[in-house]
């Protein structure tokens, strides 16, 4: 294979990014953006690796049934829609097998339970949020979407993932901008004021905020620009200039500074009142949102008797839908103004069961870990990142009968539900969400389950671990540690465990309660500590 010549391949797979995959003659992997499933194309070879190569569309030969006309003039330029030139109903059974391969392949589920992927109603004009870069052409700001894979601006503002109005805010800004004056950014000298203009609505209640992401403070200039636009729009009432100066691809600086109207916008979410500030976490999809964590809810099966767990909690949205069916919630998040927004939302619902706390999810659940504090449920939805062992641990130590996990990355997601399966959870249901039609992103939402210890156990003995009896394998010294606390309010080690143990005639590993030195002596099980542990070991059935 040589680099600009041409090959006719069939298109048979697709990948996480949208681009269609086939093979040539030798068995050659190519990946080809732009195409669907059933396509056969002549490909121009752009870059060869070791194992694969990428190519670029020369002609289709024979179009797949699943292709059809975009509806977007610069679809192909921008790098928002990955799937704009597919079928919806195709669209949806590509994101469907990301997720169940990912949790095949990545986390070794083969027996586990995948529901029906639930699809948008409408998969154009959904989202409630946008950022408009903004540069300058020939001098003049103008203000569109990032290239795919750049930073170059693609001057469009009517995206069909985004509601008009959206674009004729957007295009009134650049006229005011240009008007009176004000620069846009440049990422590479640094000049110039305006980063972006970013956009968030209401779905339900149509309120809008416009937000200008500027590098330096600017107030008068931009407070005279914000009565314009708030006499123009009838539903803009929130305008706020975002203050970042650093050199940086994140978005939004640390600093708001409100210019007309309120501080913040409300909408409706799963029958709550939620007041969205520029810094709030907010699904961009609200009806999808709704669905999604209805589902959530389902999965968590609550009586109204739980103590709810909400890692990463963003503005709160997720656990104050659930806190009308529990006895109280506690949310987490790092994102001080999302904490604010979190407890004003309880206080505006009502909600009196509903605590936040600002910090570090992992460094929270260990805390609550340490202090013994035991949820019955847990929902979390990190990052893409997904969790870090210190907040997987932390759930693992705290028992939770039930895990609830929301993630926009089913690789990370397979990845931590086989860390919690490895440690005394099953995974019984995962259902995938389009919450983002069109777009490359998939949701999951996962079902873990406590396994209970008089379940069947599969367990691989090693000749060295001949001498665990079945007994033996029936709880884990966690789970006796944990019901003691529970029953007695004891703390038992796992030396008092393994006396007891052998005193009631289960055998041990060898060496396992022999002191480590000749000379040295091991404290000895008292009396209240034995008979909680005998307590424990007849509840898990170890012994009659």
């Amino acid at each position: 294979m040589k680099k600009n010549e041409f090959y006719t391949i069939t298109i048979t797979g697709m990948t996480s990014d949208g681009n269609g995959v086939g093979k040539t003659d030798d068995g050659m992997a190519v990946f080809v953006p732009l195409t669907a499933v059933g396509d056969v194309i002549s490909c121009k070879i752009v870059k060869i690796t070791k194992n694969y190569a990428y190519g670029i569309i020369d002609k289709i030969i024979s179009p797949s049934s699943d292709r059809t006309e975009s509806s977007c003039p610069v679809s192909s330029k921008c790098g928002g829609c990955t799937f704009r030139h597919i079928s919806y109903d195709a669209e949806l059974k590509i994101k469907d097998n990301l997720v169940r391969d990912a949790f095949e392949r990545i986390g070794g589920f083969k027996n586990t339970s995948f529901e029906e992927i639930c699809g948008c109603n409408n998969p154009d004009r959904y989202r409630n949020k946008t950022q408009y870069p903004v540069a300058e052409i020939d001098g003049k700001a103008i203000c569109g979407f990032y290239s795919k894979r750049s930073h170059r601006v693609v001057p469009f503002t009517d995206c069909m993932l985004q509601p008009q109005i959206f674009s004729s805010i957007a295009k009134r800004c650049i006229e005011l901008f240009n008007e009176m004056r004000i620069r846009a950014y440049n990422e590479e000298n640094g000049s110039g004021i305006i980063r972006h203009i970013y956009i968030r609505r209401g779905f339900y209640s149509g309120e809008i905020m416009v937000c200008f992401v500027v590098k330096q403070e600017i107030k008068k200039q931009l407070t005279v620009l914000a009565d314009r636009l708030c006499g123009e729009f009838d539903d803009i009432k929130s305008v706020i200039m975002n203050i970042n100066p650093r050199n940086t691809n994140i978005i939004l600086g640390s600093r708001n500074v409100t210019l007309c109207g309120k501080d913040f916008i409300t909408d409706t979410l799963c029958k709550n009142t939620i007041e969205l500030s520029p810094m709030s976490f907010y699904q961009v999809n609200t009806e999808q949102a709704e669905r999604l964590y209805a589902c959530a809810k389902e999965y968590a099966n609550l009586t109204g008797e739980e103590t709810l767990l909400d890692l990463y909690c963003g503005a709160g949205t997720i656990g104050l839908s659930m806190a009308d069916s529990v006895k109280k919630v506690m949310g987490c998040e790092i994102v001080p103004e999302a904490i604010e927004n979190a407890k004003r939302n309880a206080l505006v619902n009502g909600f009196d069961n509903a605590e936040f706390f600002c910090g570090d999810a992992g460094e929270f659940a260990a805390e609550l870990a340490n202090d013994g504090i035991k949820p019955d449920a847990a929902v979390i939805d990190p990052p893409r990142k997904g969790c870090d062992t210190l907040t997987l641990d932390s759930l693992i130590k705290m028992l939770p009968q039930k895990i609830i996990m929301i993630s926009c990355n089913p690789a990370t997601a397979a990845r931590d539900a086989k860390y919690l399966c490895g440690h005394g959870y099953g995974l019984e249901k995962v259902r995938a969400f389009d919450l983002f039609g069109r777009t490359g992103h998939v949701e999951t939402v996962c079902l873990l389950s406590k396994l209970k210890s008089d379940q069947h156990i599969e367990v691989e003995l090693k000749t060295d671990e001949l001498d665990l009896t079945s007994a033996e394998s029936k709880a884990t010294y966690d789970e006796i540690k944990a019901y003691v606390k529970e029953h007695t309010g004891l703390t038992v080690s796992s030396l008092n465990i393994a006396q007891v143990k052998q005193k009631c005639g289960i055998i041990e590993r060898e060496n396992y309660n022999k002191a480590k030195t000749k000379d040295s002596r091991q404290p000895k099980c008292t009396k209240e500590k034995e008979e909680a542990i005998v307590g424990a070991l007849r509840f898990f059935k170890m012994i009659g």
